[in-house]
């Protein structure tokens, strides 16, 4: 048990099998990213194909409500394509 045919393996199935296959929507709309590093390095590959990327050059500890809302209002301005 456990294993799967090649051809039984479908978007489905992967993204039941996900980590967060058991939120409400288990895409990001946006996704930070802080410390300057204008990379994702493998996060959440699947489930950010469509989120806003939002790259903050303020390290994590640093990280203030201030910068947060900076995102949001970022996030806000973009029109999203969602693939389009």
């Amino acid at each position: 048990e456990g294993k799967l045919d090649a051809k039984d393996i479908t978007k489905d199935v992967i993204e039941e099998n996900l980590y967060t296959s058991h939120l409400p929507q288990p895409s990001a709309d946006m996704i930070l990213r802080t410390s300057g590093e204008k990379r994702m390095s493998g996060f959440l590959m699947w489930q950010s194909a469509y989120s806003e990327l939002i790259f903050l050059d303020v390290f994590w500890p640093e990280f203030r409500k201030i910068d947060l809302m900076r995102a949001i209002r970022t996030f806000q301005k973009r029109k999203r394509r969602v693939g389009k």
